[in-house]
């Protein structure tokens, strides 16, 4: 049975793919990452922005990959999302992760306290919209290092990233993760002809999406990405393949991805209801019988999508 729809939680849908994005994203590229700034490791404080950061996991990656480790004089991190609450679970998690990993607690700055490292560290919060953000600080502030994880496909490529990489300071770098490029696979096959109107469909409302009037995002996102770089200034130094894959083991779907699962078949759903080009009846039992794969452990799920990290 489906959850209801005061079951479907954003945040838990986050904290449900933490793990599924742990193993897709892209070794070579994260190694290209962390090589770059252990040879490029300076005293003055690495300053760190991510966009659209969410509950706050990529931080945690970064800490896991002891990248914040390299730079003598520490290190800074300002994450920004829209939703304040989102922000609020991404500071319980930090604290939960500061508090397990042991922490000073006569030692504060930024409005999260400094995790007791080799090196200072500051985060900071804040809930802004990107495009206010970007006119805010284009004058003000510039980053070594920008993240944005799973979010470019929600955004014009040709509109934000000229102001994005604008942030960035003199050989700044730009770590861009997750992003979607035109597969949506569900197995088993349901009806070849179904299944593949049904993906090209969901894919047009990526294509036609606008968010306060401006065009936001593309399922292509991961291809076009090349391009848009170089017209914004800059240079991709690895890239590769990051796609989503969730199958059930022997044990089941791994974690809570089984929710996972459930939540991409409810925003597929809320996508593609009413489209004049989808038979409803159809469409309706092609959810249910995906449900009930997902309910008997059948279901397969893969999104085709790549990781960039380059520089300015």
């Amino acid at each position: 049975m489906d959850l209801g729809p005061e079951e479907y939680s954003f945040s838990r849908y986050l904290a449900a793919k933490a793990g599924l994005d742990d193993r897709s994203l892209n070794q070579q590229v994260r190694e290209a990452l962390a090589g770059h700034f252990r040879e490029q490791g300076k005293p003055s404080p690495f300053r760190v922005l991510e966009v659209g950061c969410g509950i706050g996991t990529m931080l945690e990656r970064l800490l896991d990959w002891r990248l914040l480790d390299f730079f003598l004089g520490g290190s800074t991190y300002t994450g920004i999302d829209l939703q304040a609450e989102l922000l609020d679970e991404a500071r319980a998690r930090y604290q939960s992760y500061v508090t397990a990993r042991g922490a000073d607690p006569d030692r504060e700055s930024g409005d999260l306290p400094d995790l007791q490292r080799p090196r200072p560290l500051a985060v900071t919060f804040e809930a802004i919209d990107l495009f206010r953000f970007l006119a805010r600080e284009q004058d003000r502030h510039r980053w070594d290092l920008i993240v944005a994880h799973a979010f470019l496909d929600l955004v014009d490529l040709e509109t934000t990233l000229p102001g994005l990489l604008g942030l960035l300071a003199p050989g700044g770098c730009f770590y861009f993760t997750l992003n979607f490029d035109g597969a949506t696979i569900f197995e088993p096959v349901i009806d070849p002809e179904l299944d593949r109107l049904i993906e090209t469909r969901y894919h047009r409302t990526m294509d036609q999406r606008r968010v306060q009037g401006r065009p936001s995002g593309s399922s292509h996102t991961g291809r076009r990405l090349f391009a848009h770089l170089a017209a914004a200034g800059g240079t991709v130094l690895a890239a590769g393949a990051s796609d989503w894959l969730v199958f059930p083991g022997p044990n089941g779907y791994p974690g809570d991805e089984a929710y996972f699962l459930r939540f991409i078949l409810r925003t597929i759903q809320q996508a593609l209801e009413g489209d004049p080009l989808l038979p409803a009846a159809d469409f309706q039992d092609w959810l249910a019988r995906r449900r009930q794969q997902l309910k008997l452990q059948e279901l397969v799920y893969r999104a085709r999508q790549l990781d960039f990290f380059g520089q300015v």
